[in-house]
């Protein structure tokens, strides 16, 4: 492998966009844009435990790979959660952190996360892991991850013996519905009669919804979403969020033609928001903040619009976020995710990757027993 090198990059600025966009495609959130919009607004930086560290890979001269990376000194804002691993480390008197992680910051979206043009992409997956395990040692990290890859990847990332772990989101697909009560149709009635009062109780409280697309999206909108997003942030966590209004103002800058906001108004006062992201296929509702707590309001904007939306689109898949068993009533299926990971000590790793045989069986059968609660009239 002496024809292969590789070069790590501490900002997405310093990798061409259109070489970025190249390797990956125009999905948002693996965009050049949307990357360099949460390294431009500090959002990812050294201080918050996300510094860029951004992985290429080349044959002579010919770039063949490239990997969003970070360095990370904690495991917020990742959705595949370690915190026990690095709970052990600390109890044995070792550093858990920094670690290397390749993922999308703040996103759990799956996706491709290693981009490879070559003709021989095993070689390239043996190349990196075999760097990616060196550098680990040079370095002092615990070990390197990578993070939502699709299943392909994860194969082929566990063919270089990096550990396997699986997990469960719930999305909604699309079966070429005509509207929202032609999706309605095919669940039971228990299930169709509670969304839709669930629904009725919007039109009672006098809310409205409106959907702004790109250019209908204007500075102050995004503004006021932003502070509905960190208002409900602090009421729920106790601080401001991962993402702050210079972020928001950069995305709709660089990525306008992705966005789309769906605003609950009240008497024509605006009350709540959510931010959604538009991928080749589907939908990625990400971000949601209120004003006010109403009645039923967050399914509204969150569930049910997203779903209008898919369907008038024609979108194959509304994904809303991870986690929500509460999901499940409202027809969205479980789906597994996948990670790879390799730990350096010998010890911790032995005892890691028992630990994810045994939850892989566990999800598994967590999936199986999610599928069996949709409330589909053939289920």
């Amino acid at each position: 492998m002496a024809n292969f090198s590789h070069q790590w990059f501490s900002s997405i600025k310093q990798i061409a966009d259109t070489q970025w966009q190249r390797f990956f495609g125009d999905e948002p959130f693996t965009h050049h844009a949307f990357l360099a919009a949460l390294e431009q607004s500090q959002c990812v930086n050294k201080a918050t435990g996300w510094q860029p560290y951004h992985l290429a890979v080349y044959e002579d001269d010919t770039l063949v790979a490239l990997a969003p990376g970070y360095l990370k000194s904690h495991s917020y804002g990742e959705y595949v959660f370690d915190w026990a691993w690095a709970e052990a480390y600390q109890q044995h008197g070792l550093a858990y952190y920094p670690k290397w992680l390749c993922g999308i910051p703040f996103s759990p979206i799956a996706g491709k996360r290693i981009a490879i043009q070559h003709s021989a992409p095993d070689r390239v997956y043996q190349y990196i892991t075999e760097q990616l395990s060196v550098q680990c040692t040079e370095q002092g990290w615990s070990g390197w991850h990578v993070n939502f890859c699709d299943l392909t990847q994860a194969t082929q990332l566990s063919e270089q013996q990096a550990m396997l772990r699986i997990g469960v989101q719930f999305q909604w697909f699309n079966a070429g519905f005509a509207s929202f009560d032609d999706f309605l149709q095919t669940l039971n009635a228990r299930k169709r009669k509670a969304i839709k009062k669930e629904r009725a109780k919007i039109a009672q409280q006098n809310i409205t919804i409106e959907w702004l697309q790109g250019t209908q999206i204007t500075p102050d909108i995004m503004q006021l979403f932003c502070e509905f997003y960190q208002r409900t942030y602090l009421k729920r966590s106790g601080h401001l969020g991962y993402l702050n209004s210079q972020f928001f103002t950069l995305l709709h800058a660089l990525m306008a033609d992705k966005l789309v906001i769906m605003l609950a108004k009240k008497h024509g006062a605006i009350i709540a928001a959510t931010l959604s992201l538009i991928g080749e296929n589907t939908l990625y509702g990400r971000y949601w903040g209120a004003s006010e707590a109403v009645d039923s309001l967050h399914f509204e904007l969150c569930y049910y619009q997203g779903i209008e939306f898919a369907i008038q689109h024609k979108l194959s898949c509304f994904h809303a976020g991870a986690q929500g068993e509460h999901k499940i009533a409202r027809g969205f299926a479980p789906v597994l995710t996948y990670s790879a990971h390799h730990i350096v000590d010998d010890m911790f790793s032995h005892a890691i990757n028992d630990y994810l045989a045994r939850e892989r069986q566990h999800i598994t059968l967590y999936k199986a027993q999610c599928t069996a609660l949709l409330p589909f009239k053939n289920q």
